[in-house]
């Protein structure tokens, strides 16, 4: 069957959030949004493309630090309203430099850092 991106669930803003995560390790890198451009970019390209909600624009992520994510393997959840993209991912994910945007633990009701940035 082929994939139709408007089978998709989009909320209201007509966005999708994407879990990026490091296909090899299996650690989850960061989430992010994409719209239907941002998938079929992301697609036909290899390179993982997300809409920047902030911005209101499109980001192919490392395009401009390098810190590129190239798409391994595009994975739809079971009500098709979230992404699982697995990713080869080049140097840091995360804006903070770290290799994951979950690097806080709450463990006791404290906050304990897991990972400092990457140098």
């Amino acid at each position: 069957m082929a994939f139709d991106p408007q089978s998709l669930r989009f909320d209201a803003n007509g966005l999708i959030p994407a879990i990026a995560q490091d296909h090899a390790s299996g650690v989850v890198l960061m989430v992010a949004w994409m719209n239907a451009e941002a998938i079929a970019r992301t697609l036909a390209s290899g390179r993982v493309t997300y809409w920047s909600r902030s911005r209101g624009e499109y980001w192919e992520k490392g395009a401009s630090s390098g810190h590129v994510q190239r798409l391994v393997d595009f994975r739809l959840d079971c009500d098709r309203d979230c992404l699982l993209l697995l990713v080869e991912q080049t140097g840091p994910a995360c804006h903070t430099n770290r290799r994951s945007c979950f690097y806080t633990a709450v463990r006791d009701g404290e906050e304990v850092e897991l990972m400092k940035p990457e140098r």
